[in-house]
């Protein structure tokens, strides 16, 4: 049942949101390097990962529960941005311009989490 998630827009979002995380990240403290920096990359790129393992998974039953941690780990991502613009690492204008970013990420994720989840509940076909 494998999937090309390279097609998925979802994906394709995630993986420019790595992108841009990693790009703002350079600017960060470096006593930061191995402390939000690391967990902050991880989460993000840990989105496109989830994304890409799930397709490649024989059941929707294991693809969507790898887009679920896909899920938590955007939400994770969202509250290292908030504490990054609060510890004054980011701008309030370029934690707001990730945060759309994110937020294009994380409407279809949920959407092809329910998706699946619909066609999981969907009554046998005769």
């Amino acid at each position: 049942m494998s999937r090309n998630y390279r097609d998925l827009v979802v994906w394709q979002r995630a993986h420019q949101l790595v992108l841009r995380v990693y790009e703002e990240t350079k600017r960060f403290p470096a006593e930061e390097k191995f402390c939000l920096t690391d967990q902050m990359r991880r989460a993000a790129y840990s989105v496109p990962a989830n994304i890409a393992e799930g397709s490649g998974r024989e059941t929707s039953k294991d693809y969507r529960r790898f887009l679920s941690m896909a899920l938590g780990s955007l939400k994770e991502l969202e509250y290292f941005l908030l504490l990054s613009k609060d510890l004054t690492y980011l701008t309030g204008g370029t934690h707001e311009d990730i945060s759309r970013d994110l937020l294009g990420v994380f409407s279809p994720l949920q959407g092809l989490i329910q998706t699946i989840k619909r066609a999981l509940n969907a009554p046998p076909k005769s």
